[in-house]
């Protein structure tokens, strides 16, 4: 789950992310594109422990130096940001790194270059991540029918109704910001995700 303070509707993303853990979620990823650095790693941190605490990973959204300093578990970088093997030497050993991709070729070059995870979307429209390039569920097929040895996350407009289809195509795991972040009570969202996503692989392994 991605915790953005933007979405959040004014609550701490600590305490959103406490309640997201406590729901199922894995991973938090900390996204903040307004926040001075200093509170960005006070987040961070904050974050970091609560993720330890209740058993979840913390993904920095875009800022590998940010994710060293912090300590998270690994970061995640935009086809703008920097570049995997530059991020690769300003992170710990124990860190790994995801990308985003809305195209073949991207999760092709993304793999090439040594990512440990990729994520595909948007797979629909979202509220959340407006300038967002829309891949697709047909995307996320192909991606998948190529058998990279990594997983596969989807995300982008990812809810309740829609997340079986997301499945059934071959992601791995899903990413969803407002579906949980801004729900009012995220607990509750989480909760109810996971438990589709666990019925889901339940009926389709019997």
């Amino acid at each position: 789950m991605i915790v953005d303070p933007s979405a959040t509707l004014g609550r701490n993303v600590t305490d959103i992310a406490r309640a997201a853990l406590l729901g199922g979620a894995s991973a938090i990823q900390y996204r903040d594109k307004k926040a001075n650095k200093n509170d960005q790693l006070l987040n961070a941190q904050k974050l970091r422990d609560v993720c330890e605490i209740h058993g979840g990973i913390l993904i920095i959204n875009d800022h590998p130096r940010l994710a060293s300093v912090s300590e998270a578990h690994g970061v995640h970088l935009g086809q703008q940001d920097m570049a995997i093997s530059k991020a690769r030497g300003l992170l710990y050993e124990y860190q790994f790194i995801g990308t985003s991709n809305a195209l073949l070729t991207e999760a092709a070059m993304a793999i090439s270059e040594g990512a440990d995870y990729i994520a595909i979307g948007a797979m629909h429209h979202s509220n959340s991540k407006s300038n967002t390039r829309n891949a697709g569920i047909e995307t996320l097929q192909k991606i998948k029918a190529k058998e990279y040895d990594i997983p596969m996350v989807a995300i982008g407009g990812i809810n309740l109704n829609n997340v079986d289809s997301i499945l059934e195509a071959g992601a791995d795991g899903i990413c969803v910001i407002s579906a949980v972040c801004s729900a009012e009570d995220p607990e509750k969202a989480a909760h109810l995700l996971t438990e589709q996503i666990e019925s889901y692989r339940y009926r389709t392994t019997r």
